[in-house]
């Protein structure tokens, strides 16, 4: 075998290894503020796409109560499995790595600017800075990782990218164009 032909099949090889495949059922899933239903509205002409929130806020059945000192709802999971029944698609939520899926991608941001989003959309300071922490510690990554393995997880820096950037890191994960990547943003300096 020639160098030009061993290159050759090196490059068919890291392709094949590269191209998982589209997969059927895609959490996008981050701290709130990352960017995840931005990201995901682009997507939205060629995926179904799921705003998991926004469902659970406007059906009663999918909650069972209203956290005050948060001024947030506590999701019923089981409830909102059973809503979702057979779904396929993008599933987007902080608590989207919750469910069965195929893949999940985890959108990440600098926990300053977490703050800051978080704060221009009326969150109290308080909610802003535990959002913030959270995303330095890498909780919802770590949830993710649990749940589904090192193996189906994509972390995505979307600090700096705009969002159709972070849309096309998406759908490089949805269509299995992209190695996982779980492990590969860090903020602890934050802390």
């Amino acid at each position: 075998m020639s160098d030009g032909d061993a290159e050759a099949a090196a490059d068919a090889d890291a392709a094949e290894s590269a191209d998982r495949g589209r997969a059927d059922r895609v959490a996008v899933t981050g701290t709130p503020g990352t960017g995840k239903s931005t990201a995901t509205a682009l997507l939205e002409g060629e995926y179904d796409v799921i705003h998991l929130n926004d469902r659970i806020k406007s059906d009663d059945g999918l909650w069972t109560e209203r956290d005050d000192d948060r001024d947030t709802l506590v999701a019923d999971l089981d409830a909102v499995r059973e809503d979702l029944g057979d779904w396929s698609g993008v599933l987007d939520s902080h608590l989207a790595h919750r469910f069965d899926v195929d893949r999940v991608v985890v959108l990440r941001c600098h926990p300053e600017t977490i703050e800051s989003r978080l704060e221009t959309r009326g969150e109290s300071p308080e909610t802003a800075a535990e959002n913030a922490e959270s995303e330095a510690l890498d909780v919802i990554l770590s949830e993710a990782v649990a749940e589904h393995g090192v193996e189906d997880v994509y972390e995505v820096d979307a600090t700096d990218r705009d969002p159709e950037a972070v849309a096309d890191a998406i759908r490089a994960a949805i269509e299995g164009e992209r190695e996982p990547s779980a492990g590969t943003v860090d903020f602890i300096d934050y802390i």
